[in-house]
């Protein structure tokens, strides 16, 4: 049905088997999206609590006045059958966030493997992949991230997958157009497509490289440029992602030791996303503490203003960031929302007890402040999955 043709409906009238829409911002509801298939009484319910008058009838019931007169009012929820509802929708979303980032993990994986024998096949799939991270940012008014777990051994597509997700979060706080966007997060996904040119033996080192191993590992953007380069079906900002993802304004970079305004800013976004991911990783730092290590000692490598995009993006407790709250519980934030130090998390006391999901904009709580994870018990670890590497996708909520 067209806008023009959508139906106000007040909230007396709502019934199940209808498809509404609400007239309000996601962040000020608890649903998943603005269109809501109601289920059951309970969905009814939850509207009836939001500061709305009325409601959008997309689909379902034909309302006329008699039909709608003679129709039975859904039955009130006590205010604790109303938090379970809420709580079952944020899990349910938190679901989802992270069957689709393994889902584009795995389509990414499928493009890399297309790319020698079928490069055509490997950009419509990474093309394909692009679009539905595009619809997924693009579906609520106001996106933010949540956190999704990679396990253990992060591989180079799950990690183009997150820098994607990252990267596409700053550029959209930026307004930035959307052939940016699509460049951005195409050069995202293949940002590291070199390093399947660079023995295992280095990459997975845990130990310190040697000089010559160090300058095998940094041809990485000059082997992916040359892998995709050659199918001559890739953009040319995609391209300059791939081979320049390691160039900081500063000329401090590699390979070409580029300075300021010589890295396309696509680039210089993948390239901050990218930066933060590899201080998150490579020092076992959570989100929080690698957040202020870049803030505060790479000023000199990335653009202020897309540093600042990044701290909004990511808030003042990013995603995966364990916490200590006033109430002496301990937790994982699991996304952010538009009031920074209120995200949702996940909690339970210090002995792993107790485990749930909480807003905490609806809780009389707060963070006191971020923690180690060597602070944690381990069942509280257990619990919280404390110890998994912290990958990012959208929020759907």
């Amino acid at each position: 049905m067209s806008k023009t043709a959508e139906v106000k409906v007040p909230l007396s009238d709502l019934k199940v088997g209808m498809v509404v829409k609400l007239p309000l911002s996601w962040t000020n509801h608890p649903f998943l999206f603005n269109r809501i298939e109601i289920e059951s009484p309970s969905h009814i319910e939850l509207i009836r609590t939001l500061d709305v008058a009325y409601v959008y009838l997309i689909s379902g019931i034909e309302l006329l006045p008699k039909k709608v007169q003679s129709a039975t009012v859904a039955p009130s929820l006590t205010p604790q059958q109303l938090a379970q509802e809420e709580k079952a929708q944020l899990r349910k979303s938190l679901r989802q966030g992270q069957q689709r980032f393994t889902k584009a993990a795995n389509d990414c994986r499928g493009a890399f493997a297309k790319l020698g024998a079928d490069p055509q096949g490997a950009y419509r799939s990474a093309a394909t992949l692009v679009e539905e991270l595009m619809d997924h940012l693009k579906e609520t008014e106001t996106p933010y991230l949540a956190c999704v777990d990679a396990g253990i051994d992060i591989s180079i597509n799950q990690h183009g997958v997150s820098i994607a997700v990252l990267a596409m979060m700053i550029a959209q706080s930026l307004r930035m157009n959307h052939s940016q966007l699509r460049d951005i997060a195409m050069g995202a996904l293949f940002h590291d497509i070199g390093k399947q040119k660079v023995p295992d033996i280095i990459r997975r080192k845990k130990t310190n490289l040697s000089d010559h191993e160090i300058n095998f590992l940094n041809m990485h953007p000059q082997f992916g440029y040359n892998m995709l380069e050659k199918s001559a079906l890739f953009p040319p900002k995609v391209l300059d992602i791939v081979l320049h993802h390691h160039e900081w304004i500063d000329g401090s970079g590699y390979p070409h030791k580029l300075q300021g305004k010589q890295i396309a800013v696509e680039t210089q976004v993948v390239s901050l996303a990218n930066d933060f991911e590899r201080l998150l990783r490579g020092e076992g730092r959570s989100p929080q503490v690698a957040l202020g290590y870049l803030f505060k000692h790479r000023v000199q490598k990335h653009d202020s203003a897309l540093i600042s995009a990044l701290v909004k993006v990511l808030g003042i407790y990013p995603p995966g960031t364990l916490v200590e709250l006033t109430n002496g519980d301990v937790a994982k934030v699991m996304v952010t929302t538009s009031e920074f130090k209120k995200p949702i998390i996940h909690c339970c006391n210090i002995d792993g007890q107790h485990s749930e999901l909480k807003f905490l904009q609806q809780e009389d709580l707060e963070i006191k402040g971020v923690i180690k994870l060597e602070q944690l018990s381990t069942a509280a670890k257990r619990v919280l999955d404390a110890s998994s590497p912290v990958s990012f996708y959208f929020s759907t909520l």
